[in-house]
């Protein structure tokens, strides 16, 4: 992959403290010239900052404590991008999570938190460096979206919800930019062995990680889908997903009749 595009860049990213997020600052390190790293877990941030800066000595790693949900703390991370005046050209809008479970049986507090972060607060934060971003000539947006933003998926149904958002929204705005010289790339992936099982699942017993990484096929390493993401904001792809196979898969789903897909949806959902 040619990383000469970002050479020089100074990225921002969102949900950085681990899984995907850590793995784009690795990946991003030789190249860039600042990473800005935001995430709630701060003393992650601080840990990760501490080893890139060692074994790269040329970047700058700023990190950035901070609850993306609430809109008033996007603002003042906003105001402390101005402060410390750092322009981005680089916005990866990594930090989300998922719900697994019935809609019914939800507690509201944590399907109001998976639409603020995965929905209002990409955004606003999109919405916000925008106006700056259209100003260096050359930048790049890349919205860490979901292969389940292409099906409606029973027991992840506000979750693949948003992420339909993202991608629909990351479509749009690449069409709107792309005359301006600003890339927008959704990124799709299907699962990856990260902590988001983790938060995803309601009970210790549910199994649902064991089951899609009993499909080797599917999966993909976080290392192979940043590899994938930043590949296609480099060749102005406005979509990407990651896996070959789960490629062909989701193309076919997506030509047959929806009520087919429907009931293959239905079953898939009784296994987990």
């Amino acid at each position: 992959m040619d990383m000469k595009f970002y050479e020089g860049c100074t990225a921002l990213i969102t949900g950085a403290s681990s899984g995907l997020g850590a793995e784009f600052a690795h990946q991003l390190a030789p190249f860039a010239r600042h990473l800005i790293l935001v995430a709630r877990r701060l003393d992650r941030l601080e840990a990760l900052r501490d080893e890139l800066q060692q074994t790269h000595p040329g970047l700058t790693v700023f990190v950035y404590g901070a609850d993306l949900t609430k809109i008033e703390e996007r603002a003042t991370f906003a105001d402390w991008l101005v402060e410390q005046k750092l322009k981005i050209d680089f916005l990866i809008n990594n930090a989300g999570h998922g719900d697994r479970g019935h809609f019914e049986t939800a507690e509201w507090s944590r399907i109001q938190s998976m639409i603020d972060l995965n929905i209002t607060a990409l955004t606003h934060l999109a919405h916000l460096l925008l106006p700056s971003m259209t100003q260096t000539g050359r930048a790049a947006i890349l919205n860490v979206s979901s292969v389940a933003s292409f099906f409606p998926l029973p027991n992840m149904a506000v979750y693949s919800a948003t992420k339909a958002y993202v991608t629909s929204l990351s479509e749009a705005i690449a069409i709107e930019l792309r005359p301006r010289g600003i890339t927008v790339t959704a990124l799709c992936p299907g699962p990856v062995p990260t902590e988001f099982f983790d938060v995803a699942r309601r009970s210790p017993d549910d199994e649902t990680a064991a089951h899609y990484e009993s499909m080797p096929g599917f999966v993909a390493t976080s290392a192979e889908v940043v590899r994938a993401g930043l590949r296609a904001v480099a060749r102005n792809k406005p979509r990407t997903i990651p896996n070959p196979l789960l490629c062909v898969a989701v193309g076919l789903a997506l030509v047959v009749p929806f009520c087919v897909t429907r009931e293959i949806l239905r079953a898939f959902a009784k296994k987990l």
